[in-house]
């Protein structure tokens, strides 16, 4: 019987992922729960249970009397003396109770006390399996729709993806494997109840984790993400080794690992930027596809106004806004986007190309006649001296060209 026992306890250990000292303290409760339905009361009842071998033993502590008024908690003399004869009156006899001698009712509410330990023990065990899970990505398996929720399978327990987590326009069959990102896991009294997402921003981090190997490793970083579940996705990634091409590691070759993520996403387009603690040069990267003319942020005040030029003006708002949204999104900034005639009309617009600097003539300085006839003579002495330097080299060259011909003729000669 004890080996069996034994046996059963290592199976539910293994299996259920239930300890087996837990299991002990279960039958232990048990007994005790057997021994009041039984006795009435288990106040003095004692149980030993040996971990290694499973065999136990359930004693009454009784004390020792001359007159017996409860027989529950109290012993006579010589039924004492007949288990040992050392025993006098006031002492504490332990009277081994045997477990066959308890009804159908007792048994069957210590088998209950077990089972009913057992199945908390299963809840707390995949709580705690879960729970520690949270804000991870899992693979699941889609069961069915309840109403417009979706029950999914993660294993050892059901997630419930609600409507609000869902990607609009998504639609699962049962079967489908979906990876689901891990919002919250609650403990209730029939287990734990697990809610997922498909559209949070972390899901398509935890994805390029999982498939790039260098953000998994810390050597590329994800430094912010904006996503408009469905449609697009803008993140900004930095590498913390100069030889590492952070977008072309997020890419990989041929666009293999960006597009293993785009698929998971049924098609969601992903932007790939690099991030810069410049404000200005992280908003322009931000805004790409489209080209930018200037940007002007003010870090206090967390706006900035950008010019682009007028072709361009439809791609850096974007279809709806939905560019500029999710740059300013991704880098915190509000953002005001012109095209450069709008920018010029107003005069916000600075025209860099004519922004040049003249080293030699100042505008601002009073220049005497002296000054600028010393100018000239000394432009005229450059441009005589440059001219001179040219005829000299062109003398040397005829010079040059006259000695080869009458060494030719001379050959000619011979």
């Amino acid at each position: 019987m004890n080996n069996e026992l034994l046996e059963a306890l290592n199976i539910l250990e293994q299996e259920k992922n239930i300890s087996k000292e837990t299991l002990l303290e279960a039958i232990e409760n048990s007994l005790l729960t057997a021994c009041k339905n039984h006795f009435g009361k288990a106040e003095n009842v004692k149980v030993v249970i040996d971990p290694d071998t499973c065999e136990y033993h359930c004693f009454q502590e009784k004390t020792v009397v001359e007159n017996v008024e409860d027989p529950i908690e109290q012993i006579s003399l010589p039924n004492a003396q007949m288990i040992n004869r050392k025993y006098e009156l006031g002492d504490v006899v332990q009277v081994e109770v045997k477990s066959k001698e308890f009804g159908r009712i007792a048994t069957q509410n210590a088998k209950n006390v077990i089972l009913q330990k057992i199945r908390e023990e299963e809840r707390k065990v995949i709580y705690d399996e879960y729970n520690s899970k949270e804000k991870e990505v899992v693979t699941g398996v889609v069961q069915r729709y309840i109403g417009k929720n979706v029950s999914i399978n993660l294993g050892k327990a059901d997630a419930l993806l609600t409507e609000s987590e869902q990607i609009k326009g998504e639609v699962f069959n049962p079967t489908d494997r979906v990876k689901v990102y891990i919002l919250e896991v609650k403990a209730t009294s029939k287990g734990p109840k697990i809610l997922v997402s498909r559209t949070h921003p972390e899901l398509v981090k935890r994805l390029f984790e999982s498939e790039v190997t260098e953000v998994k490793e810390g050597i590329v970083e994800i430094k912010a993400i904006s996503r408009e579940a469905g449609s697009r996705t803008k993140i900004a990634v930095w590498s913390n080794d100069p030889n590492v091409d952070p977008v072309g590691a997020c890419v990989g070759m041929n666009g293999a690992r960006v597009n293993a993520i785009v698929n998971e996403l049924r098609g969601e387009k992903i932007d790939i930027i690099t991030w810069d603690e410049n404000p200005a040069i992280l908003i322009q990267n931000a805004l790409s596809p489209a080209k930018v003319i200037s940007v002007i942020a003010d870090a206090d005040e967390k706006s900035a106004k950008v010019v682009v030029p007028d072709y361009q003006l439809s791609l850096a708002i974007g279809k709806e806004g939905q560019n500029a949204r999710l740059a300013a999104r991704l880098t915190g900034f509000k953002i005001d986007i012109k095209s450069e005639t709008q920018a010029r009309e107003s005069g916000d617009f600075m025209d860099y190309e004519n922004d040049y600097e003249e080293d030699d003539y100042d505008d601002d300085y009073d220049y005497s006649d002296d000054e600028l006839a010393e100018n000239e003579r000394l432009a005229d002495t450059e441009q005589a001296d440059v001219k001179a330097e040219a005829f000299d080299t062109e003398a040397d060259e005829n010079e040059a060209a006259g000695t080869e011909n009458d060494a030719a003729d001379s050959g000619d000669e011979q």
